[in-house]
């Protein structure tokens, strides 16, 4: 079975840092960029928050149900929330 690249994904998920698996609820949104050929996907953990022992800035892997894909952390809002990026196939 196939899965397609879809454009937002709102649901479960897991950040992996260092071999330790977080779960966590993400919203994500993405799209082609033509300007550089490539899927590029972002949005916010949006529970639990604070992630221990993660800063922003750091490299994760995201995965959710149908995918996992290298990410990368930043802009941690006021309730310790992350915002979430990556480029290529996405994990959702």
């Amino acid at each position: 079975m196939s899965h397609e690249p879809q454009e937002s994904y709102d649901g479960p998920a897991s950040v992996l840092v260092d071999g330790t698996e977080h779960p966590v609820a993400v919203t994500l949104r993405g799209a082609f960029q033509p300007v550089d050929g490539l899927f590029h996907w972002y949005g916010r953990i949006t529970h639990p928050a604070p992630l221990p022992g993660v800063r922003s800035g750091a490299a994760v892997t995201l995965r959710t149900a149908v995918g996992e894909a290298p990410a990368k952390l930043s802009d941690e809002d006021p309730w310790g929330r992350f915002r979430v990026t990556g480029t290529g196939r996405p994990p959702f």
